[in-house]
């Protein structure tokens, strides 16, 4: 059994925390949490799920690591805090452990990665035998291998189209929704996530990724971004009132451009209420939530996932197939040894001894 750790327990983390104790080569060694409140309880309850785990949360990071533990699922948030994400990374890795996490966009693509971000883990895997895998919460496996296992299909391949197309009506992460895409802002505010260059810092290495994985060389990648207001006022379980002429559905792409044109997409469209920008592209059935791939082309290939999870919520749903991409790495990343590795070095493999088990 590899001992992991669980680093965080917001929305990525509890799905954590259930991925791990599924499986039956990982062995959940501990659990790391930032509020205090969360300090002491049982990684079970904490995941909601229907029994205790036999394992306490604590903020004891220096404790956890001196353990010894062979995997760090890494979930804390790097979308404000950027540097501390990329120190607490180092620092696991340093330690010996195999790191997973969704919290370091630039190294989604890590051979193109920033030296500030590449050099830093590069160091701690030469230092402490260690290894880390970044693939995306939106989720990656949709922007990487996905598309690319669909692009094979086919004769020719014209584009490829990769599509979130969200409702945030259900989620639980205000801080987000609201300040870093903008949604109950006013029109003229200027969100992080949505400033010019941002989307590119992004998912620009998962687009460089699959050019590299498709053989073609990029001439440059350009975004496109468009915003709409909500008509009337609406309120969310978890978030509360987002008023009438505020910001309700987001829709950008970040485009890859090969030989003059736009070959290599990523589609966000993002909704407060389905009743905003109901023009746009939606999910089939009235879902809140779907992943869709689109290859141009001959065939013409078109898949669409939904996943469910925590009382069919599709917005936990894909947080829970994105930890799954990461967490069902590890066993094959040990086996791998010391290394900074991407999507396109890390095979995605069938569940092989979890059928069926809880």
């Amino acid at each position: 059994m590899i001992p992991t750790v669980v680093w965080g327990t917001g929305n990525v983390g509890r799905a954590a925390v259930r991925a791990v104790n599924a499986h039956p080569a990982l062995d959940l060694a501990g659990v790391l949490v930032h509020s205090p409140a969360k300090i002491g309880r049982d990684a079970g309850e904490l995941a909601g799920l229907e029994r205790l785990l036999g394992v306490a949360a604590t903020d004891d990071v220096d404790a956890v690591l001196a353990a010894g533990p062979r995997a760090v699922v890494y979930a804390a948030s790097g979308d404000l805090r950027p540097d501390e994400a990329l120190g607490d990374v180092v620092r696991a890795v340093r330690a010996g452990a195999v790191v997973v996490t969704p919290s370091l966009y630039p190294l989604y693509d890590q051979r193109g990665a920033p030296p500030e971000f590449r050099d830093p883990v590069l160091a701690a895997v030469a230092e402490g035998g260690g290894a880390l895998f970044a693939s995306g919460v939106d989720p990656g496996w949709g922007n990487d291998v996905l598309p690319l296992l669909v692009s094979g299909l086919g004769s020719t391949v014209d584009a490829v189209r990769c599509q979130e197309i969200f409702d945030y009506t259900t989620y639980d992460q205000e801080d987000s929704v609201r300040h870093l895409i903008g949604m109950g802002h006013p029109m003229d505010y200027e969100p992080l996530m949505l400033a010019p260059s941002v989307p590119t810092m992004v998912w620009g290495g998962q687009i460089r990724l699959m050019a590299r994985a498709l053989g073609v060389e990029l001439d440059e990648i350009r975004e496109t971004l468009d915003r709409r207001a909500l008509e009337r006022s609406v309120r969310t379980r978890t978030m509360g009132e987002f008023a009438a002429g505020t910001q309700g559905a987001v829709r950008f792409e970040v485009r890859g451009f090969v030989g003059g044109e736009p070959r290599i997409v990523i589609e966000h469209v993002t909704r407060i209420h389905a009743s905003c920008a109901p023009d746009w592209p939606v999910p089939p059935g009235g879902a809140d939530g779907a992943h869709r791939v689109i290859i141009e082309g001959r065939p013409r290939i078109e898949v669409t996932v939904e996943a469910t999870d925590e009382d069919e919520n599709r917005s936990a749903g894909g947080n829970a197939t994105a930890v799954g991409r990461l967490v069902n790495a590890i066993d094959w990343l040990v086996d791998a040894g010391p290394g900074l590795y991407d999507a396109l070095d890390v095979p995605l493999r069938p569940a092989a001894g979890r059928l069926g088990r809880k």
